[in-house]
């Protein structure tokens, strides 16, 4: 692993432990000033594990889903779990309203899985050769379950709360309201563990199963692993695009395809890459926030075309 990208986590770390409205210094906290420590266990530290769980998670899941589709330009955000994972909020919301998150959790892992499962099934179905196809049939899968679940809010008169607390925003995440993020843990145990599956996945049905993987288990395993990482991401902090498409095509382009190598590198780009976005949205209208959904959007978009570009010169 490069030393580069170690060193420019832990300092993007440290500057989001200090970046915010309410001001806070190393001085203070060498003080044991009672109101920086405060600051720092209610509000830094659980916003800090949040974004590189979410961060990690998120660019985990897209090297997941990339391997199983075998194509470059899918993550959760373009084949509908993510659409689907806030419909399966809204059912929960509106239908059992007085279970709380879990409940929630539940429904949204239930509704990510059911599609995630149905967009590789249909892709496997299609056969087709153009790999620019798969990634325009995921975003109109994903239009489709998002505008079902525009409509079931404004049919029960909730569309702008739903358009609020559905876009990602770190500023909600204080200590008591996020741990269900934690989830994203075991996950990235389980990925690594199954790291070198997940590469013979990658290189199709005939190839793994000459090699004697079981693979629609792996298959299983990764959608299940997916659903989980998409629905606590959701509950807790709201939409996120990009984090999972720019970072593993980034580092496949530099380090190859190899997840037992590269997804540390996965992992780290990920979490690096939120932190930074989430740094930006803090200050571009101090001492407001632009919410992480926007930052990550405009940020992830810009990085996505570039490696295109990068792609098409190696291309020709």
């Amino acid at each position: 692993m490069p030393v580069a990208l170690p060193l420019l986590f832990a300092l993007l770390c440290c500057l989001s432990l200090l970046v915010g409205a309410n001001q806070l210094s190393w001085a203070a906290l060498l003080a044991l000033d009672p109101d920086a420590w405060l600051t720092l266990s209610a509000s830094r530290l659980p916003r800090l594990a949040a974004l590189v769980l979410s961060g990690v998670g998120l660019s985990i899941c897209g090297v997941i889903l990339q391997h199983i589709v075998r194509n470059k330009f899918v993550e959760p955000a373009t084949c509908g779990g993510l659409d689907a994972a806030k419909l399966g909020i809204l059912v929960a919301v509106i239908q059992l309203p007085g279970n709380g998150s879990l409940a929630r959790m539940l429904m949204a892992l239930a509704f990510s899985l059911a599609a995630s499962a149905l967009f590789v099934a249909f892709i496997r179905r299609l056969q087709a050769g153009n790999t620019l196809l798969v990634p325009v049939i995921g975003l109109m899968y994903g239009g489709v379950l998002s505008a079902i679940a525009e409509f079931y809010a404004y049919h029960n008169n909730i569309l702008q709360s739903m358009q609020g607390w559905l876009l990602g925003d770190f500023s909600r995440v204080v200590q008591g309201q996020y741990e269900l993020i934690y989830l994203i843990l075991p996950v990235v145990l389980l990925t690594y563990l199954y790291a070198h599956r997940f590469t013979v996945v990658g290189m199709g049905r005939d190839m793994a199963g000459s090699l004697g993987l079981n693979y629609q288990a792996v298959v299983t395993l990764g959608l299940l692993l997916i659903a989980v990482t998409v629905a606590s991401t959701v509950i807790t902090v709201g939409s996120i695009p990009f984090i999972g498409l720019v970072i593993p095509n980034l580092v496949a382009l530099l380090y190859g395809d190899n997840l037992g190598r590269t997804l540390p590198l996965v992992a780290l780009g990920g979490a690096s890459l939120l932190l930074a976005c989430d740094i930006l949205g803090r200050l571009l209208v101090f001492p407001f926030e632009v919410p992480i959904g926007l930052t990550a959007g405009a940020v992830g978009g810009v990085l996505f075309l570039l490696i295109i570009m990068w792609r098409g010169r190696q291309w020709g």
